[in-house]
């Protein structure tokens, strides 16, 4: 793999309910430049956005882009890549954008038994992994990104995000 460098990555807190999480925005640079550093595409050159929403307004995405009327824990809206070559003028190309939802991240989170800022890496690496083109729509695929997802997160300090939750006795 080639060592990629941290695109620039904007967020954009939309819901009052992540002031609670002064930490989040932290915890969102350090998943994505993790990532970054581990895929073999390079991101240095591009720039994504990240909203950082509730339910409701992921709800809104989800119904108006996938025709799904429910919330979601995070929904990725890659750019169209320009085909030609880059120029040293060009601005950064846009990777796109990714959109995350407090009450399910916290909810998931909570019923996960994982704690909150471990969950946030999660869903951030994922969202930006679609960004860049992986995807799950079929088995391999799925294995192909969550072995990805889980070599980023284990880079972080993080579990494995799909291994069983340990039963409480």
């Amino acid at each position: 793999m080639i060592r990629s460098a941290t695109p620039v990555t904007e967020i954009l807190v939309v819901a009052d309910c992540w002031r609670a999480e002064a930490g989040a925005e932290a915890v969102i640079h350090r998943a994505i430049a993790t990532a970054a550093g581990m895929v073999d595409k390079d991101t240095g050159d591009a720039e994504l956005a990240i909203m950082l929403t509730d339910d409701a307004g992921i709800r809104t995405l989800n119904a108006n882009w996938r025709g799904l009327d429910k919330p979601t824990n995070v929904l990725s809206f890659p750019a169209l890549q320009p085909t030609g070559p880059c120029l040293p003028d060009d601005p950064p190309r846009m990777l796109g954008d990714i959109a995350i939802a407090y009450e399910t991240l916290r909810r998931e989170a909570g019923d996960e038994r994982k704690t909150f800022d471990h969950h946030l890496s999660h869903l951030a690496v994922h969202g930006f992994l679609h960004l860049i083109g992986y995807d799950h729509e079929t088995d391999g695929e799925a294995e192909e990104m969550e072995s990805l997802e889980r070599q980023i997160l284990a880079q972080l300090g993080i579990p494995d995000p799909y291994a069983p939750p340990e039963r409480m006795t």
